[in-house]
């Protein structure tokens, strides 16, 4: 376990003596707090704050976020209040702490609403102050670290997670030494056959390849040593990860990969000419591999990672990667923000570089901020962390980047939205391509627009940069939206005057208010686009206003199922006790979506008859036990019913087709059908339909003896 005396010993090389006071305050307030607890490992709680305070320490960063580290889950597992923290450690400290509380307190529809809540709120703080963010990776580490004490399902989606947004973020901030400890660590969990089975091959050849660059080192050193070079140079293995992701991308097996070892020369001198000089005495030395040379010193990364990259033919023939920078670009390269990390007079204090990644990602926050469908939110953080760039030229000269694969039109977005909306076509180099080219480095690139010209759907296709995607969605809901208002004011008008009944009737009675709760809209103008987009039908909406006008408020709860003659049939339920449902309303809940075999309950709603539940869904359990009924199921004749199924598997060729056979075998629809894949793994939803819990049983039990499935479960959602 990391002591104290650890953590001060380090931060005395660059603090003063009374913030080392401060730290050891913090660290006795922890201590005092978490008293008591315990992690899954069964060691104290007060390890993992400690770890934290390490691993920022380690960092080099300033007093306050050492603190916060310390004290980053005060908030949220004890009785500690921000007051409290402001009052004993200062508002720099409550701020930071508070940018850190997470929202397991907060209930949300779903884990990945949840998740993506989550990365709202921890972006929207961090663009305030960075610290927060760089506190945030420092606990998912030593989080990671300690994964093995999790249950198995949850070691995944946890190591998943990390993969997905803490590795990019780090890598956005140019933290290059956590970003690799976060990919492997997330490795290790995600595909562990993979992982094992690389690590023993990685492992058996150690000594070979160490024997290898040691040779190779002693070679440069001597080349420069003669020119006059002051340097260090470095030999260092791939991490795991990046060795996987290389085999997976190329389909090569473990024996074609060459270039095992990266080489680095860390330059004395900060002239940049310095690494080109050094580049050719490399080049003289040995071959060159041809398109293997990056220049990120004239254009740096995305998070500004600067640095010469090129592959020679070294000794024996064997490959060879070699990294040229100098002291300044390593230290970036390695630490990235932390590494210029400045703290004056209470306020955060940037060097340019910091300032542009931080105007960076709050420009991505500004962009998902308009996103409210959780899963659109993550798919497009995660585009915007994983920024493989291309660089190309405006007619005037400017560099512009881009991540690999975007065409002309996600760079009429980036100069501004209108120019995006008018676009008809784009040169590249003085000549017309279509929208769809892809970019590539070194080009110039001119757009041409019109005025009232539009965005079309297909566009969607091919954008891949956030800010286009996010623009073209935008303009198209708008248009959708006013399309639907109208369309779907026509069919309501027209389903009430069916009924002899008026509309605007309707929209001035107190049942409106009803029927939004019930269909879970916001006003009148969201209810008719949902009815002009085909999302709820014209009948639905009047018959509920319907049923709400026949509920008579002074009946007992159990007599307000209204019997109506064109009710729908019981679907195979019956109330216990009651002799005759035939006539009675049933519906099943969507939030936990029950099927015969599930143990059941009925809930008497206003005008929409019989709810049918799960025994244990959440939502039964916080309604008004008045309304509850006991119901059983009673199929008289064979209905189906809709079952969400999720599989996460190994991400191969054929999957899709393999587990839908599969399904097809037991003569079962599928109604839906989804695949999200990663470097690593494929989820599968389905969405089927079943007579009963065994006939799902029997399904999943099929399933799940596939070799490539790694879990399998039912949703209790859609």
């Amino acid at each position: 376990m990391l002591r104290i005396n650890d953590i001060i010993d380090k931060a005395q090389t660059y603090l003063p003596p009374e913030d080392l006071e401060m730290i050891k305050k913090a660290y006795i307030y922890s201590a005092a707090v978490h008293q008591g607890q315990v992690r899954l490992s069964g060691e104290p709680y007060l390890t993992h704050p400690m770890e934290v305070a390490g691993i920022l320490t380690d960092m080099k960063m300033d007093t306050a976020a050492i603190i916060s580290g310390l004290l980053h889950d005060t908030i949220e597992d004890t009785l500690t209040t921000t007051e409290q923290l402001e009052k004993e450690f200062g508002k720099d400290v409550a701020f930071l702490v508070g940018g850190l509380t997470k929202l397991s307190r907060i209930s949300f529809g779903s884990q990945e609403e949840r998740q993506s809540e989550n990365f709202r709120k921890m972006i929207l703080a961090m663009s305030d102050d960075i610290r927060i963010l760089l506190v945030r990776l420092a606990d998912r580490l030593h989080n990671m670290r300690t994964l093995k004490y999790h249950p198995q399902e949850k070691r995944f989606y946890i190591a998943k997670e990390t993969m997905d947004i803490y590795a990019p973020l780090a890598n956005r901030l140019g933290i290059n030494w956590m970003r690799m400890e976060l990919e492997d660590l997330s490795f290790q969990y995600i595909a562990p056959d993979a992982y094992n089975e690389l690590f023993a091959k990685v492992a058996k050849s150690y000594e070979a390849r160490n024997r290898y660059t040691q040779e190779v080192k002693r070679i440069i050193y001597n080349v420069l040593k003669k020119n006059s070079v002051k340097c260090k140079v470095e030999g260092r293995a791939k991490h795991l990860y990046s060795i996987y992701k290389k085999m997976h991308e190329q389909h090569i097996n473990f024996d074609e990969i060459y270039d095992l070892i990266a080489f680095r020369i860390i330059l004395d001198s900060d002239q940049e000419k310095s690494c080109y000089e050094v580049l050719s005495m490399m080049h003289a030395l040995w071959k060159p591999v041809p398109g293997r040379f990056k220049d990120y010193i004239a254009m740096p990364k995305a998070n500004h990672y600067q640095s010469l990259h090129t592959t020679v033919i070294g000794p024996y023939g064997e490959r060879v990667e070699i990294q040229i920078r100098t002291e300044k670009m390593h230290e970036w390269a390695e630490k990235g923000i932390a590494a210029h990390w400045r703290y004056k007079e209470g306020l955060n204090g940037y060097k340019d570089r910091e300032d542009n990644e931080i105007k960076k990602l709050r420009e991505v926050m500004e962009i998902q901020n308009e996103i409210k469908d959780p899963k659109e939110f993550m798919a497009n953080l995660r585009l915007a962390l994983f920024p493989d760039e291309v660089y190309v030229f405006t007619p005037h000269g400017d560099v512009k980047s881009f991540p690999r694969g975007a065409t002309p039109i996600d760079f009429a977005y980036s100069i501004h939205t209108d120019v995006g909306n008018q676009c008809i076509g784009a040169k590249v180099n003085k000549s017309i391509v279509p929208l769809k080219y892809k970019l590539q480095n070194g080009e110039t690139v001119e757009i041409i627009t019109q005025a009232g010209h539009h965005p079309s759907k297909d566009w969607l296709k091919y954008a891949v940069t956030t800010r286009a995607i996010s623009k073209i969605r935008n303009w198209i809901n708008l248009e959708e939206k006013k399309n639907s208002l109208a369309l779907g004011r026509d069919l309501l008008e027209k389903e009430f005057r069916r009924h002899n009944l008026k509309f605007s009737n309707f929209v001035k009675s107190d049942e409106i208010n009803k029927v939004f709760d019930e269909y879970s809209v916001n006003g009148l103008d969201e209810l008719i686009s949902q009815v002009g987009m085909g999302r709820l039908s014209a009948k639905r909406v009047v018959n509920s206003f319907l049923a709400g006008e026949t509920v008579s408020v002074e009946e007992p709860a159990t007599n307000k199922i209204k019997k109506r003659k064109t009710a729908s049939p019981s679907m195979g339920v019956s109330i216990v006790g009651a002799e005759d449902m035939d006539d009675v309303l049933i519906n099943f809940a969507k939030c936990c979506n029950p099927i015969p075999g599930d143990e059941i309950l009925g809930y008497i709603s206003r005008g929409r008859g019989i709810i049918v539940h799960t025994n244990n869904c959440p939502y039964i359990k916080r309604t008004n036990k008045e309304r509850i009924v006991n119901i059983e199921w009673n199929v008289r004749e064979e209905n189906t019913y809709p079952v969400h199924i999720r599989i996460v598997c190994d991400d191969i060729k054929g999957v899709l087709t393999e587990v839908s056979s599969i399904i097809s075998s037991f003569d079962i629809n599928i109604s839906y059908a989804q695949v999200e894949t990663t470097d690593m793994v494929a989820i599968c939803n389905f969405i089927i339909d079943i007579n009963n819990l065994n006939q799902l049983n029997q399904v999943l039990a099929a399933i799940r003896q596939l070799k490539f499935v790694k879990s399998i479960e039912r949703l209790r959602h859609f």
